[in-house]
């Protein structure tokens, strides 16, 4: 599959997310895909369960794509996932085999105050 192709797959994986649309949403996963969310150290194997372990949670989502990088198998997804209001600023890896994704790695960080003790080096992202 050629990098175009994959990144029209993610614009569409992405718009879908947002639009809670779970069918098309997961268009983008092989049968045998695995999601893994290190943080709460939870492993989940195939389409079918990823799909359904979305479509079980309650808040009201929203996907904000910041930047899609990569190429041949691995793409990189920065995006803002808002659950109910409350932002938090997600990194999504997807490895891909035969032109779908077989293994995807999601990092969830919540928004943080800036320390003042860098403030005269920065500004504000928009």
């Amino acid at each position: 599959m050629e990098d175009q192709e994959i990144r029209a797959a993610l614009d569409h994986h992405w718009a879908a997310s947002d639009a809670n649309d779970f069918e098309a949403e997961h268009q983008i996963y092989r049968e045998d895909a695995v999601l893994e969310y290190p943080q709460s150290g939870e492993h989940i194997h195939g389409r079918q369960h990823i799909q359904s372990s979305r479509a079980a949670q309650p808040n009201q989502k929203r996907f904000t794509v910041r930047r899609i990088i990569g190429a041949g198998s691995l793409w990189v997804t920065e995006y803002i996932l808002t659950y109910d209001g409350r932002p938090s600023y997600t990194v999504s890896i997807m490895e891909f085999l035969d032109g779908k994704v077989a293994r995807e790695t999601q990092y969830f960080g919540d928004p943080f105050e800036p320390g003042p003790s860098r403030a005269q080096w920065v500004g504000r992202m928009p």
